[in-house]
């Protein structure tokens, strides 16, 4: 996800490119994930904007039964640029970070988006990621995938507070 904005930067404010993107990215997990859409760059008197729709396939790990699954998801990004190098004179000026831009424009100009769209993937993924509402999780006793077996455990706490109560229920059965 990079971009050569060198003769956007010489053009008029108001200039715009439009961009594909279907490209791969260091997702949440570290993991190869996807990114598919548009970039449109639209030069400003200082840098540039940059908009950008995306759609982006995330794997994740179910936080209850360890599984990976895909997430997909819309992003809507718009974002602010600055070059770090004045094109006509080539001198250095004020720093991206200092005027709060996201992305960073590097001394030759390349528009590098990766990092602002796995922060973004980052935003979108849950705190608690499931791979389905209904996931049953691990087994806390055996570790078996309620999802994919029953498992054999006694899937009663043993609560030693409630001992005489279970000793009533099991007098009462017999």
């Amino acid at each position: 996800m990079y971009y050569n904005l060198a003769q956007l930067l010489k053009e008029p404010t108001g200039s715009t490119r439009d961009y594909e993107i279907d490209d791969s990215f260091v997702g949440p997990e570290h993991g190869m994930d996807r990114a598919q859409g548009w970039v449109q760059v639209i030069r400003t008197h200082e840098g540039f904007l940059v908009r950008a729709e995306l759609a982006t396939q995330v794997n994740l790990t179910c936080s209850r039964c360890l599984d990976q699954f895909e997430l997909k998801s819309r992003l809507k990004m718009e974002e602010e640029s600055y070059p770090t190098a004045d094109p006509a004179t080539g001198k250095t000026t004020e720093s991206s970070e200092e005027l709060g831009g996201v992305i960073h424009l590097d001394d030759q100009h390349i528009l590098d988006m990766t990092e602002v769209v796995r922060q973004y993937a980052i935003s979108e993924a849950p705190i608690k990621p499931l791979c389905c509402d209904e996931c049953l999780g691990l087994c806390p006793e055996c570790g078996t995938d309620l999802n994919r077996e029953k498992c054999k455990c006694n899937t009663t706490p043993a609560d030693p507070r409630w001992g005489a109560l279970a000793e009533l229920l099991t007098e009462r059965r017999e």
